[in-house]
């Protein structure tokens, strides 16, 4: 009778730590997506870090100098100088 009873109960053990591995909370398809998703946040957060150097260097540059004003003024308004003309040259 015992020997009946031990193998049962490991077979049962066995198949509720299996169990577990494919449809539990730490599962193999759970974890697979978590870092799907840890992967493209990670991606997200390098984008945001460069968005943010270049924005800080902005900041710096004009809290530095009026010759950022200048460039923003003659770069995104088309601003000029008295008697100075302004030729803007767009690369293929």
């Amino acid at each position: 009778m015992v020997q009946r009873i031990v193998p049962a109960v490991l077979i049962v053990l066995l198949v509720v730590v299996h169990a577990q591995l494919w449809f539990g909370r730490g599962s193999v398809p759970k974890v697979t997506e978590l870092q799907r998703r840890l992967d493209q946040q990670r991606a997200a957060n390098v984008q945001a870090r460069q968005v943010n150097d270049q924005l800080a260097s902005e900041v710096q540059d004009l809290q530095a100098g009026l010759g950022m004003v200048e460039e923003k003024a003659r770069t995104e308004l088309g601003m000029v100088r008295p008697n100075e003309i302004f030729v803007r040259v767009i690369e293929p």
